[in-house]
């Protein structure tokens, strides 16, 4: 593979987490921070007008945007979409500065400590596993192809999304900060002796979270909630839950199972912006690859 020429770094796609939005202003304030000798790095700031208004999003959601059809549809005047657009044009494989590998950095509301969310394109599970190895609690979270394929990083083939958490909306979190900071330099070391044919060695064995579906709350009729996550499964990311355990509890305080006929391994745990998408979890099995 040709060396990296030029890296994106991607905060504030979502206007109210503010931890990749305020790092984007830190690198653009201190640009020897990520600075490498071998590649351009450049900075990006998604949605100025959703952190401005402090919200997620202005008119829908700007990491379901970038499916190839939607950036090609000229009728899409939301918000979100017109600046889907935009950085299509500027960063995407066509654009005036294409990039080649996108890091995009998010948090969430639920437990998810250190996450890398990733594709399986070879390059891209050498980086997460070089992460995984300098700091062990950094968790691998793979994605398929048809759920990546409408987010930011998708108009590019490397790269990954840094998801870290928990972190309250529109709120700054000083340890996750620092945390995420430091996995960004990390991943540009790597970039960087990458593009001088001295990848470091690490141990080669990745462990990961392979996304297998995702289950929502109980419902009415009407699309109202009928339970919560079970206190029992609260914060609990990345922990295994067996059939028979219980995953809700209803304002009656009734206990509701998880129903699966194996071990599971649920992330996104109550995360606050999945209400609206119907998500009380997601479901990974784990895994273990030789690289």
């Amino acid at each position: 593979m040709p060396p990296i020429q030029r890296v994106l770094i991607v905060g504030g796609t979502h206007g109210n987490e503010f931890t990749g939005a305020y790092l984007i202003k830190k690198f653009e304030q201190h640009p020897n921070l990520v600075h490498r000798a071998n590649f351009e790095t450049l900075t990006l700031l998604a949605n100025p007008k959703a952190f401005a208004a402090v919200r997620r999003y202005i008119d829908k959601d700007q990491n379901r945007c970038f499916q190839k059809s939607d950036l090609q549809d000229l009728t899409r005047f939301s918000c979100e979409d017109i600046r889907a657009r935009e950085i299509n044009n500027l960063f995407g494989a066509n654009g005036k500065t294409p990039v080649n590998v996108i890091l995009d950095i998010h948090s969430t509301t639920a437990n998810m400590g250190l996450t890398v969310i990733s594709n399986e394109h070879p390059f891209n599970l050498q980086l997460v596993a070089y992460l995984q190895s300098v700091n062990p609690l950094v968790n691998v979270y793979i994605l398929p192809k048809s759920i990546e394929s409408s987010s930011l990083p998708s108009i590019c083939e490397l790269g990954c999304t840094i998801e870290v958490g928990a972190v309250a909306q529109g709120v700054l979190q000083a340890d996750r900060f620092v945390q995420t900071e430091a996995l960004i330099e990390t991943a540009l070391n790597y970039l960087e002796q990458y593009n001088q044919g001295k990848i470091p060695s690490f141990h080669n064995t990745l462990t990961f979270y392979r996304h297998c579906g995702t289950i929502d709350y109980p419902r009415n009729e009407s699309g109202e909630l009928q339970a919560m996550i079970h206190p029992q499964l609260q914060f609990q990311d990345y922990k295994p839950l067996a059939p028979g355990e219980p995953i809700f509890l209803t304002f009656t305080g009734e206990a509701i199972a998880y129903q699966g006929d194996s071990i599971v391994y649920p992330v996104f745990i109550n995360e606050a912006a999945y209400y609206e998408k119907g998500i009380a979890m997601c479901i990974t099995q784990q895994e273990q690859v030789i690289l």
